[in-house]
């Protein structure tokens, strides 16, 4: 649902910026400066996916896991989509996906999450619960999200875990 509605308001942004540029400069420049987005944009495209593409292979070659690498690739393709759809707003989202120190900005903070979520995982393969659970072992010790509803963090160790049933959760001392 969050989607759909930002969706909407940026449909709507899009509209209201086309029409007041139509109004402003009349249709010849306003179609001129779309044109000219798109091929700044499929330019810088080409440019900062070659060097993604270059940046994952390096980091495959080198054997470390390419998070940033993929968070690269993830922001450049949606750098490709608002560039491709007409409209102002969305052409300045795009080139400013597309520029260096901003795509780092985002990438860095996605590549964390996936390295958090990554780390949880294994945590949770190591100690025999589903890695989708949603809770992560700490310390022996199993927390679900950190807090449980009156606020006190569960720690202890594992006593009793039967990864034959899932649906059962292991009993904290």
């Amino acid at each position: 649902m969050r989607v759909f509605a930002v969706l909407l308001i940026g449909l709507a942004v899009e509209v209201t910026a086309l029409v007041a540029a139509f109004g402003a400069w009349g249709p010849l420049p306003t179609l001129g400066l779309l044109l000219l987005g798109g091929v700044a944009g499929t330019v810088l495209l080409r440019r900062e996916g070659t060097r993604a593409l270059g940046a994952f292979s390096e980091a495959m070659r080198t054997r470390r896991a390419p998070h940033r690498e993929v968070a690269d690739g993830v922001l450049i393709a949606a750098a490709a989509f608002l560039i491709i759809v007409p409209g102002f707003v969305s052409d300045v989202a795009g080139l400013l996906l597309l520029f260096p120190p901003t795509r780092r900005l985002l990438s860095g903070r996605m590549a964390r999450r996936a390295e958090q979520r990554e780390r949880a995982m294994v945590l949770n393969l190591r100690h025999g619960r589903d890695p989708m659970a949603g809770g992560v072992v700490v310390d022996g010790g199993l927390v679900d999200g950190g807090v449980v509803d009156g606020g006190v963090v569960i720690r202890g160790d594992v006593v009793d875990v039967r990864p034959e049933d899932p649906g059962r959760r292991p009993e904290l001392r």
